[in-house]
């Protein structure tokens, strides 16, 4: 990679970063970045997979207050999670080059799309009666549903988030704080399991990698501090926006 193009996968993983500190959607921001510079698809995406991985961190540390839940279905549920992050991550490098190219703005175009009902969705579960104590149906049937949503975050990962959420308020009457938190620790899982068993892959564009790495950790520190002063749902329609618009280039290429 040449100067120019480390400068500018910088410059979307600062975008991406803040965008994803302020209203979430930023891998639609940085992958397709990747492969505008020459990185072949997989490779990209298991790129922009490690290279967010801090950021997943610091977003569970900041929730973490809010994970009053009990520490069996919490660990239970996490580990799940690592699980199917990392049959996300034997699917996606068992998925030919060519394969995954034509896959791409299905995926693109399904993560534009799981943004854009987070916010509708956000509304109806604030609305659903919640309860003071911690209640949670963790069924059989819904930590298959978790394992699955964590298969598409090790394959791709684009609105994870929603998916997870969805599960989780679906099986359970407890706040939407505290829904969101455990949300953000299984895709914390998801992440971390899939970066860790990719490290292994010979597929990391290591230089990459590690500009992303702090553009995101510097874009997500600078959505922090400018988080009062823009309306997160305008921005979350901006980037379903280009979402869309990228999703229709890849389909045209």
């Amino acid at each position: 990679m040449t100067e120019f193009d480390l400068m500018l996968v910088g410059i979307a993983a600062v975008i991406g970063g803040a965008v994803n500190a302020l209203a979430g959607g930023g891998t639609l921001i940085t992958f397709p970045m990747l492969t505008a510079v020459g990185i072949p698809a997989v490779a990209a995406n298991i790129t922009n997979t490690v290279a967010l991985c801090p950021g997943y961190l610091g977003a569970t540390f900041a929730q973490m207050k809010d994970l009053k839940v009990n520490k069996k279905s919490l660990w239970l549920l996490g580990a799940t999670g690592g699980l199917g992050g990392v049959a996300g991550g034997v699917l996606l490098l068992n998925t030919g080059e060519q394969t995954f190219r034509a896959l791409v703005p299905y995926l693109i175009l399904l993560a534009a799309g799981l943004l854009a009902i987070e916010a509708p969705f956000r509304r109806w579960r604030t609305r659903s009666p919640g309860v003071s104590g911690v209640e949670h149906n963790h069924g059989i049937w819904m930590v298959v549903s978790v394992f699955l949503a964590s298969i598409y975050g090790g394959y791709f990962g684009g609105g994870l988030s929603v998916i997870v959420l969805a599960v989780l308020s679906l099986a359970s009457h407890d706040s939407l704080t505290r829904l969101s938190a455990l949300k953000q620790f299984i895709a914390f899982c998801v992440n971390i399991s899939a970066a860790v068993f990719f490290l292994f892959s010979g597929k990391i564009v290591w230089s990459a990698m590690v500009v992303m790495a702090i553009g995101a950790l510097a874009g997500g520190v600078f959505g922090g501090m400018v988080a009062g002063r823009i309306r997160p749902e305008l921005l979350r329609w901006i980037v379903v926006v280009v979402g869309v618009a990228i999703s229709i280039i890849y389909f045209v290429q």
